[in-house]
Formats: structure tokens, C-alpha cells, sequence
């Protein structure tokens, strides 16, 4: 059966779940729109400046969500929210599920099967859109999962905006499917490689739900 998933205490704003990580952008962000509103009556700088604090403000939230899910079923799930970008077979026989995030989706990602965390490895790079051929040298997290189908590889990449991806566990972690792992800011991308013998359900241009879509075909 489907179940719930729960995470360690998070950020949070009003009421609003947020993700981890989400802090060091969203509260000064908030801190200004809460000025200048404050101060709106008084200053009409205050007031040119209020109304675009406030909407950043709220971009910000909206960015920053993090929703509980109902996890999916089915060997392998989507670590992202998002849209299928290409499903290539690798030379060695896994199959490599592209999935493109844009600033509108939730950007947390969640782990794609039961296992183990065998390695988290950071790779400086560039930063060009996560849509672009070249975004395979940008700056990107390789995750590995010692999992029931064997090696699973996930691989976090930053895009044109996101500068940082901020992990959620170490290596030597055991994880549940659909738990959250990790968060890349603003608009990026995330590989999933198939072992060899597993096909895609998925196709390109689909949507995607992280902990929801299930990637795996029987």
C-alpha cells in the first residue's frame, strides 16, 4: 500500500512546510517585504519597494514548498518533480531518465528505491540551463544507493540559477523510498540510470512526481 513519508523537522514560515535549506534566501526575503510594508504609509520608497518585496516574497515561498506525498508504487520512483527531458540507454546497459525542474516545480528530491546511501560525491562545474547538452559538466551531486536492484546512480545538476545543491543525508545512510534526500535551488535537472534489464515507463515530455511516478515497467 501506498504510505506516507515523514521527514526531520524542517523549515518552516507561517504555517508553511518549507524545504530544508530554504532559510538563508527566504528570510531576507521575507524580512524586506515585512519592512517595506511596514514602513509604506510613511515612505514612499518604502512603498515603490513594497510591492515587489511581496511578490518575491511570496515566489519564494511557492519555490520553497515542500508537500507531504502519498509514495508511489513500483520498484523505482521519480526523485524529482518535473518533466521527462530524454531516456538514453549508456553503454554499459542502464538506462539514463533525464528529468528537467523548472523554478515552478518542487525542488526537494526524494530517494528512488529502499536502500542504502553508498556515496555522495559533490563535482564542481559550470551553470548553464539544465535544458542545455552542456549542463552534463555543471556543478552536480552523484549519488549512489546500494539498493535491491544493486547499484542505483542519481545524479543532482545545478542549472542556469541554482549555485548550490544541499544534500539532506550522508553516506552510510539507510533511506526509505520516497524519503527526501537532498535540494538543488531554482531551475536544474536530475538523472536517474536504470540498471540494465529494468525499462522506463516513462516518456519523454511526461510529467513527473517526485515519490509518486513510478519510473520502473514490470
Amino acid at each position: 500500500m501506498p504510505h506516507s513519508q515523514t521527514s526531520a523537522p524542517r523549515d518552516s514560515l507561517a504555517g508553511v512546510r518549507l524545504a530544508r535549506g530554504a532559510s538563508p534566501w527566504l528570510l531576507p526575503t521575507v524580512a524586506t517585504a515585512a519592512v517595506s510594508l511596514v514602513r509604506a504609509r510613511r515612505s514612499g520608497a518604502a512603498k515603490a519597494l513594497a510591492v515587489p518585496a511581496t511578490a518575491l516574497a511570496a515566489g519564494m515561498l511557492w519555490f520553497f514548498r515542500d508537500p507531504e506525498r502519498e509514495i508511489g508504487q513500483g520498484r523505482v520512483i521519480s526523485p524529482a518533480d518535473g518533466v521527462v527531458q530524454s531516456i538514453m540507454p549508456w553503454k554499459d546497459g542502464r538506462t539514463r531518465v533525464a528529468i528537467f525542474m523548472s523554478p515552478l516545480n518542487v525542488h526537494v528530491n526524494r530517494a528512488p528505491l529502499a536502500g542504502t546511501v553508498t556515496s555522495v560525491e559533490h563535482i564542481p562545474g559550470g551553470f548553464v540551463p539544465a535544458f542545455n547538452k552542456e549542463s552534463e559538466n555543471n556543478e552536480r551531486v552523484v549519488w549512489h544507493f546500494d539498493t535491491e536492484l544493486g547499484d542505483i546512480e542519481m545524479v543532482q545538476i545545478a542549472g542556469a540559477v541554482a549555485r548550490r545543491i544541499v544534500p539532506y543525508v550522508p553516506s552510510g545512510t539507510k533511506v526509505e523510498q520516497g524519503e527526501r534526500i537532498g535540494l538543488i535551488r531554482f531551475g536544474s535537472r536530475v538523472d536517474l540510470y536504470l540498471p540494465e534489464g529494468v525499462d522506463a515507463a516513462v516518456e519523454v515530455g511526461q510529467k513527473t512526481v517526485a515519490g509518486v511516478t513510478r519510473l520502473d515497467r514490470d
